[in-house]
């Protein structure tokens, strides 16, 4: 190592201090051009052809994952008061022509991106006065006023559009299973409904509108497999799964599902059919690993629908997911995907938001990797909707699987990034207060030293050579995506990253604002972290930028390169005493060619956490 390139500003820089920057261009940001709105972009037509849907490999290289999936879902409009919706009381939407007529349309205007699944939500079993259906096994059946031709048929029209059905289940046994009678259970008469439940009818799901079924019973795994072979010979691919606990505000051992989707996964393997399981609602993080294995998806939040006039607002609660979003990063991938809800972006006046917000709004959901389904009115789509909804560009973004982590993660101006397969990287502004602010990205903070060129990803505009960073006026609740390519190619290697080893006392730790929501801390007398995988073409001098988390004044750390001496290092620290903010260091460092290794090592007192490093060529 020779030298030290600093920092080009501190971590505390404050709002005026961006503005300063913005209008000197310091960055190289066009301070007029920039804060414009190119409208000009090319949309794709409808015929074009059919992306082939990507597969997604797993960071480590190891496993290989289907993409978030993308459809369309009928609560948004059937918990809405918007004039028209539902004109027969709450959820009256739900009936079979309505659905139907939503699948035609996506097939029409969405399917050419990808989007499959035509998801029928709470209420398929209720009669207008929300009274459900039970047939003589406990089993939940369909309305005959709102499916008069059953969910076998509903099933099968959506599948010759070329499209996929999902359908809705409440956890537990519902209550209408048990009161209406001790029923037999479908292929297994030995067994009944009464027989499958605690004897103090001890309730379950967040809205305890369930009895909770005792595992160990063996006629419970009975009555799922009944359930999950009906959805199956209906010909159902996605089953939701509601209310699950931990979750859903509850919690408590009435309320822990985690048998219930034990059972359920086990259930619909024994179908021989590909259903896809997904969970709702504000499950439980610390029951993920879980999750990971017994579904494909689990929703991480409160509904996204406002149950008011439109179908969402901004505070009710679109706005929330910038700050739940973070702690769940590093849960996303090949074990299944965060899911944010709805994203409802498409119809304008009815989906109760700004033009910035819908950008935002579609922004977060396409960077997170989270499923996108909406729950639009698919016959009204306007043109900023088709527009957000089916940017080639974004979806796949969405698609590569690589959830994006915010910087400082609750903050009111907010900078997201991931790097890319092709060693770009995602780069995302937010402005999530109600006026107009400036919002600035540092390549450090991203995670590697520029210049880089930058290009507005939803304006189709390449924005030119920034040199240190990219700082843009956002309006109220706005935002701007950016594909970012440094012009020295970057490897970037996570310190978390399997492989890698530590020592010690050195142990990975949870960091919201971390790339992927995670760093190694605990770096004590005798600890160390050492990275590996950090591949050169050649000998030489290179740009190590080292992203750490550090809220004390400043920690020095030791630096061994390919096993070699340990050299001191004291990296800069912070202005506040926040442990979940990475900053960036660069360092100019010998390395040899082929695999190299970077050991952090501690040289007295805690060291600071190491984030990630990236490598760049002189």
């Amino acid at each position: 190592m020779t030298y030290r390139m600093r920092r080009l500003m501190t971590a505390g820089s404050t709002l005026a201090a961006a503005a300063t920057l913005l209008a000197g261009g310091v960055f190289g940001v066009p301070t007029t051009e920039d804060s414009t709105t190119d409208t000009t972009r090319r949309q794709p037509r409808g015929d074009e052809a059919t992306p082939i849907r990507e597969i997604v490999t797993a960071p480590t290289g190891a496993a290989v994952v289907e993409p978030p999936y993308r459809g369309w879902s009928s609560w948004s409009m059937q918990s809405s008061n918007y004039p028209g919706l539902n004109p027969r009381g709450p959820a009256s939407w739900l009936h079979e022509e309505n659905v139907l007529t939503q699948a035609r349309a996506m097939a029409k205007h969405l399917k050419p991106y990808g989007y499959e699944y035509v998801n029928i939500d709470s209420g398929w079993t209720a009669t207008w006065d929300w009274q459900g259906g039970f047939d003589a096994h406990g089993r939940q059946t369909p309305d005959p006023e709102r499916f008069p031709h059953g969910m076998k048929y509903v099933a099968d029209e959506i599948h010759k559009l070329g499209l996929k059905a999902g359908i809705y289940l409440a956890v537990g046994l519902e209550k209408g299973s048990y009161d209406k009678g001790d029923l037999p259970i479908a292929g297994a008469p030995e067994c009944s409904t009464h027989d499958i439940v605690y004897p103090d009818l001890r309730t379950t799901n967040g809205w305890d509108s369930s009895y909770k079924i005792d595992f160990d019973q063996p006629c419970a795994q009975a009555y799922v497999d009944s359930q999950a072979a009906m959805i199956a010979d209906w010909g159902y691919d996605l089953l939701k799964i509601d209310g699950v606990g931990p979750g859903s505000f509850k919690s408590g051992p009435n309320y822990d599902n985690r048998p219930d989707i034990r059972a359920w996964h086990q259930a619909i393997a024994a179908t021989g059919r590909d259903i896809q399981l997904e969970l709702s609602w504000s499950l439980d993080r610390a029951a993920v690993k879980d999750w990971q294995v017994y579904a494909d998806g689990w929703r991480i939040d409160t509904d996204v629908e406002c149950y008011c006039d439109t179908l969402v607002t901004w505070n009710n609660s679109v706005d929330n997911r910038f700050y739940d979003v973070p702690a769940w990063v590093q849960h996303a991938g090949p074990e299944g995907w965060n899911n944010l809800d709805t994203v409802n972006v498409g119809n304008g006046e009815m989906d109760g938001l700004s033009d910035a917000e819908r950008y935002s709004y579609m922004t977060l959901w396409a960077i997170s990797a989270a499923p996108l389904y909406t729950g639009d009115d698919m016959t009204k789509l306007d043109a900023l909707g088709r527009k957000l909804l089916t940017n080639r560009e974004v979806l796949a973004i969405n698609a590569a699987g690589r959830p994006a982590s915010p910087v400082v993660p609750d903050a009111l101006q907010q900078v997201w990034r991931v790097q890319n397969a092709d060693g770009s990287y995602t780069v995302a502004l937010f402005n999530l207060d109600r006026k107009p602010a400036v919002v600035g990205a540092r390549w450090s903070d991203v995670g590697f030293a520029g210049p880089a060129a930058v290009r507005d990803v939803w304006a189709d505009k390449g924005l030119g050579q920034q040199a240190d960073g990219y700082v843009a006026m956002l309006p109220g609740h706005g935002s701007r995506l950016l594909r970012v390519t440094p012009n020295v190619p970057a490897l970037s290697v996570e310190a978390e990253a399997a492989g890698n080893e530590l020592a010690g006392t050195a142990k990975i730790n949870e960091c919201d604002g971390c790339a992927g929501g995670l760093k190694v801390g605990d770096l004590g007398e005798g600890a160390s972290v050492t990275v590996k995988g950090i591949l050169t073409e050649r000998a030489g001098a290179y740009d190590v930028t080292v992203s750490y988390v550090d809220g004390s004044s400043g920690r020095a750390i030791g630096l061994a390169v390919n096993g070699g001496p340990v050299q001191e290092v004291m990296l800069g620290g912070a202005d506040d005493d926040r442990w979940d903010r990475p900053q960036g260091e660069t360092l100019r460092l010998s390395l040899a060619r082929g695999q190299n290794t970077l050991t952090f090592s501690n040289v007295g007192g805690y060291g600071p956490d190491i984030d990630r490093v990236t490598v760049q060529a002189r």
